[in-house]
C-alpha cells in the first residue's frame, strides 16, 4: 500500500510540473524578499497562489489590513517575476487547455449537448423554472464528480454552497446507489455549507479558496444551488439595483478566478422571472433568468431547463463559447440525471 501512496504522490508531483504555475504556492514569495506575516495576511483573505495575486486588483491588495501601497508594489513585483504575465501563442495556450476535464451529467445526450459534461475552469450556469431538475442535476454531479471518467480523469471531492436549503444527503445515497459506490464515500467527499446572506456567501468563497489550496487537485467541483436567490433578498427594488449587480459581478469575478487557479468545475443553478417587455416582441416564452447581463456575460455556458411530458426534461444550449446551440432530453430518476427512455 505504502508504494501505491508513493506512486500518487510522485504522479502528483508530476501533474504540478505540467501546469508550472498552477498551484505555485504563496510561501515561494519568501524567496522573493516577502516576509511571512504579509503572507500570512493575503492567505486571510483567500490568496493562497501566486496566480490569485496576479488575478487581484492593487486596490484590492491595498484595503487588506497591515498592507500598504509599498508593500503591494513588491508583491505584484515578485509575482510577476515567478509568473509569465504576458503573451503566449495559440499553440502555447491550447496545451494548456489539455489540461481541462469534463464530469458527466449521468446522461449521455445531456454529455454530448456540453461536448462531453461540465467543463473545468469555466463557469456553468442552467436555469429554468421550478421542478425543471435544476436541484437534480447538482445533486447528481455531486456523485458523478466523484467517479472517474474519460480521458483520464481521476474523480475529486466537490463543495456544495446551498443558499435554498434544497441538499439531501438521502438523494446522494440514492444516486451512489444507481453508480455502486459506498454511500459513507460519496458523502464523505462532499463538503457543504449552507449560505444565509449574499456576503455569507461571498466569504465563503474565501474559505473554498484556502480548501483548494490546502488540498491541491483534491476538489474538482464547486456547485452553488442557486446563485441569485440571496441576492434576491437582499437588494431590494430599483433603487439597490445598481448595489448588487456590483456585488454580483465581483462574486462572478471571483468564481470565474477560483476556477481557473485551481482548474475545478464551477456550475451555478439560477431562477426565472416574468419578463414584462416580452409581449411586445411576441416571444413564445415571456420568462428571462434573472441576474441580468452581468450573469450572462460571466457564465462561460448557459443551459436553459424546461419540462417536458412527465420525469422528461429538455436543456438547451442558451449560450457557449464552442457548442452549437441544440437541445437534448433527459429523464429525473430515483437514481438522479438519466438518459430518457424513448
Amino acid at each position: 500500500m505504502k508504494v501505491a501512496e508513493d506512486q500518487v504522490v510522485e504522479d502528483d508531483t508530476g501533474f504540478q510540473d505540467d501546469e508550472e504555475s498552477f498551484f505555485q504556492d504563496i510561501d515561494l514569495l519568501q524567496k522573493h524578499g516577502i516576509n511571512m506575516a504579509d503572507i500570512k495576511k493575503l492567505k486571510s483573505v483567500g490568496i493562497c497562489t501566486v496566480k490569485g495575486i496576479q488575478m487581484t486588483t492593487r486596490k484590492a491588495l491595498c484595503n487588506i489590513k497591515g498592507l500598504s501601497e509599498a508593500k503591494v508594489e513588491k508583491i505584484k513585483e515578485a509575482a510577476g517575476k515567478m509568473l509569465n504575465v504576458g503573451f503566449q501563442t495559440a499553440f502555447e495556450y491550447s496545451a494548456k487547455r489539455k489540461q481541462v476535464f469534463h464530469i458527466t451529467t449521468g446522461s449521455q445526450e445531456f454529455d454530448k449537448l456540453l461536448g462531453g459534461g461540465i467543463e473545468s475552469m469555466a463557469i456553468t450556469e442552467a436555469f429554468g423554472e421550478f421542478r425543471t431538475g435544476k436541484t437534480q442535476l447538482s445533486h447528481t454531479l455531486c456523485v458523478t464528480a466523484q467517479l472517474p471518467g474519460e480521458d483520464g480523469y481521476s474523480g475529486g471531492k466537490v463543495i456544495f454552497i446551498d443558499t435554498e436549503n434544497t441538499f439531501r444527503p438521502d438523494r446522494l445515497r440514492d444516486i451512489a446507489d444507481r453508480f455502486s459506490v459506498d454511500h459513507d464515500a460519496v458523502l464523505d467527499n462532499v463538503l457543504y455549507a449552507r449560505a444565509y446572506t449574499s456576503e455569507h456567501q461571498m466569504e465563503l468563497l474565501d474559505f473554498v479558496a484556502a480548501k483548494f489550496h490546502e488540498e491541491g487537485g483534491v476538489f474538482k467541483l464547486l456547485i452553488i444551488d442557486s446563485i441569485m436567490a440571496l441576492f434576491r433578498v437582499d437588494f431590494s427594488g430599483r433603487g439597490e439595483l445598481a448595489e448588487r449587480q456590483q456585488k454580483l459581478a465581483q462574486m462572478l469575478s471571483r468564481l470565474q478566478k477560483i476556477s481557473e487557479e485551481y482548474n475545478v468545475a464551477v456550475f451555478v443553478t439560477n431562477q426565472m422571472t416574468a419578463d414584462p417587455g416580452a409581449g411586445m416582441t411576441f416571444q413564445a416564452d415571456p420568462k428571462k433568468p434573472i441576474g441580468g447581463h452581468i450573469l450572462a456575460h460571466a457564465s462561460t455556458t448557459r443551459i436553459s431547463l424546461r419540462k417536458g411530458r412527465g420525469e422528461m426534461r429538455i436543456a438547451k444550449i442558451f449560450d457557449s463559447p464552442d457548442m452549437p446551440e441544440n437541445e437534448a432530453t433527459f429523464a429525473i430518476s430515483g437514481g438522479g440525471v438519466t438518459d430518457a427512455k424513448e
